[in-house]
């Protein structure tokens, strides 16, 4: 059986989800998308508590926090009604992302590998048990900057539900055991830099503290 407390080391990918808060939708003034816009992160970019996030030289980074869903079996061509099983836990995750790359990306229609998938880049909390989270869309996500409050919101508001999520990634990318699908972040995620102490957490079920580097 698949130890899943040791999905930061046997995981073969990451996949995340853009602008997956409809209140987020509504301050970008974006139309809700008609499908999930997913990208993939390397495994490498994976960093527990006790390491640092690490800027690159020149980078511009910002924070946001999610919740992340670990994969507990194969899963491909699932249905949304048969999803939830194939959830195996949780975590909570942040999807550090370099807004100096994303700008350049979106301007020029290019990979968002940089900007999503750089060294230290995913942040990740323990893992969570399915059953400590009985409704993962009935979740408060939490993210303060040096003690200052900055994130909040809850997954109720999730544009795409995760059975979407999972039913959708899994028409294309088949899912395995310990894969992590970063479902999206709230509003008002914002800039780290050296020597800022990041803070997150599931309210009332888990929370993970980092300290940013500059490199």
């Amino acid at each position: 059986m698949t130890n899943l407390n040791l999905f930061v080391e046997n995981g073969k990918k990451i996949i995340g989800v853009a602008a997956n808060y409809k209140s987020l939708l509504k301050i970008l003034d974006k139309p809700m998308p008609k499908v999930p816009e997913i990208f993939i992160k390397p495994t490498t970019s994976y960093i527990t508590e006790k390491e640092n996030i690490v800027i690159p030289k020149g980078f511009s980074v910002n924070e946001e926090v999610e919740l992340g869903v670990i994969i507990g079996k194969i899963a491909k061509k699932v249905s949304e009604k048969e999803a939830l099983d194939y959830v195996g836990g949780y975590c909570v995750a942040l999807d550090m992302t370099a807004t100096c790359k994303m700008k350049e990306a979106r301007s020029t229609g290019g990979s968002w590998t940089l900007g999503k998938g750089f060294d230290t880049a995913t942040p990740v909390g323990s893992f969570i048990k399915k059953s400590d989270i009985p409704d993962p869309h009935k979740v408060t996500l939490w993210c303060s900057v040096n003690g200052k409050h900055r994130q909040d919101g809850c997954t109720d508001d999730l544009a795409f539900s995760i059975p979407v999520l999972i039913s959708f990634i899994s028409q294309y990318i088949t899912l395995e055991p310990n894969d992590l699908i970063l479902t999206g972040s709230p509003p008002d995620m914002g800039p780290v830099q050296q020597g800022d102490i990041v803070r997150c957490g599931i309210k009332d079920i888990s929370e993970v503290e980092f300290k940013v580097e500059a490199e």
